[in-house]
């Protein structure tokens, strides 16, 4: 059986990246290192961001290219968190809309990767 436990992105600078999603989500970065850093998700799931160049030796490999996404309490909380991301001067792909899976909104890391925040029950 396989156990889910790790999200990896290719990034243009894993260590930007990782003080980037430090300060998003508040947690600690636990491995910095040229070429890759990480840090936990939750207790479950860590993070893992690599050089782009590094991860695809053959060129191809480009930042931006994936979606995480966090589920939050209520529409209140989507609200507040929205709210604050924007004044943090992320850049809001998606401003709040209600969806069939939740109400939700997207932002984009520093790489183009989208980072979507959903309040209620995902189907």
């Amino acid at each position: 059986m396989l156990n889910f436990n790790f999200v990896l992105l290719h990034v243009a600078d894993p260590v930007a990246s990782a003080a980037f999603y430090s300060d998003l989500l508040g947690k600690p970065v636990i491995d910095s290192r040229p070429g890759f850093a990480m840090l936990p998700l939750s207790e479950a799931v860590t993070l893992g961001l690599w050089l782009a160049s590094d991860a695809d030796p053959s060129g191809k490999g480009r930042p931006g290219a994936s979606e995480i996404s966090f589920d939050v309490a209520d529409v209140p909380t989507l609200t507040k968190l929205h709210a604050d991301w924007a004044a943090k001067g992320l850049v809001i792909l998606v401003e709040p809309v209600e969806k069939p899976f939740g109400t939700t909104f997207v932002a984009a890391d520093p790489d183009g990767h989208r980072v979507r925040v959903v309040a209620g029950a995902r189907s």
